[in-house]
């Protein structure tokens, strides 16, 4: 009979994403893992496949703390809205971890609810099979994404005037300096309310 295990995956994603959150990507390691949870390196090598799985515990660890309220009347668009928000909020929160957002793809069966309300919602609207991937690697690519993008402002709240970057040419460069004015007067939440609006509408099984 095998040794019973000491950790759960729920303690070892908890604990990575609070190493990730204090010291950066950098700053989890086996060791430091090992140090916070009491243990030694060699013993988190029977829980975590290497770098690869240090780093899939941080991305599970931030899924699996989304919360969404679902919406009153069913509106599937409005389902689906209600979790990507959800899941943009709890990246914010951790914008050390915003990296991984991108490069993870596989997650642990407790990491799993926000990918299948958001699946579920496009089901809802008609999609099945293909369509459904498709549907839902443009919706969660749009996530991940404007989270990178937005890395700088972690919290929803007005554009920092760095957003601006340097002064353009107002004649050569029209539409970018449209667009940094846009920045300036906008907040990160609002502008992903109204992309992610762009994507629904165009969402037409």
């Amino acid at each position: 009979m095998p040794a019973p295990r000491r950790f759960t995956r729920e303690q070892l994603q908890a604990t990575a994403l609070s190493i990730v959150d204090e010291r950066g990507l950098a700053g989890l390691t086996m060791r430091s893992l090992a140090a916070e949870l009491g243990t030694g390196a060699m013993t988190i090598y029977n829980y975590v496949d290497g770098r690869t799985g240090l780093e899939a515990l941080v991305t599970e660890a931030v899924m699996a703390m989304s919360t969404w309220e679902e919406p009153e009347g069913g509106d599937w668009r409005e389902a689906l809205a209600a979790v990507a928000e959800g899941v943009l909020l709890t990246v914010w929160e951790h914008p050390n971890a915003v990296p991984l957002m991108l490069a993870r793809g596989a997650l642990h069966e407790s990491a799993l609810a926000p990918a299948e309300a958001m699946l579920d919602a496009l089901h809802r609207g008609g999609y099945r099979g293909p369509r459904l991937l498709v549907a839902f690697r443009v919706v969660s690519g749009f996530i991940s994404g404007f989270a990178q993008v937005e890395v700088v402002a972690p919290q929803p709240g007005p554009a920092p005037a760095a957003d601006q970057g340097p002064a353009l040419d107002g004649e050569r460069f029209p539409r970018l300096v449209e667009i940094a004015d846009a920045a300036g007067a906008s907040d990160p939440l609002s502008r992903f309310r109204d992309g992610l609006r762009i994507i629904l509408k165009g969402l037409e099984p």
